[in-house]
């Protein structure tokens, strides 16, 4: 073995267990996600971030009220999960929905109402 290749060696070896371990977080985060709102005329927007282990709703009130968002989660074949959040007006919170099995992907029922 020539000196030159014994120098390639580790920068391989480096590549290589660098590939491996971001490989995982790439196939973890592949589903879709549909977001059916139901907004009622408020000025809300909704962002959905695709996580490995979890799917993330932002929620930007833009309106003058308060509202709550009523959150349906539906990723078959884990079980249905339902949530609510209080928005003050000009503020953002997060909705958060964790996998516990393998999901293909996720419908989103997000209904909004003025308190």
């Amino acid at each position: 073995m020539n000196l030159s290749r014994l120098c390639r060696m580790p920068l391989m070896l480096c590549a290589a267990l660098t590939l491996t371990t971001i490989s995982p977080v790439i196939v973890a985060q592949n589903y879709s996600v549909t977001m059916n709102p139901t907004l009622n005329g408020l000025d809300i927007n909704l962002e959905p971030v695709a996580n490995a282990e979890m799917l993330v709703v932002i929620v930007s009130n833009n309106s003058d009220k308060r509202v709550r968002c009523d959150f349906l989660y539906n990723a078959a074949p884990q079980m249905p999960f339902r949530t609510s959040e209080f928005v003050d007006p000009g503020k953002t919170v997060q909705s958060m929905f964790r996998r516990s099995t393998h999901w293909f992907s996720v419908v989103v029922n997000v209904t909004c109402v003025a308190i």
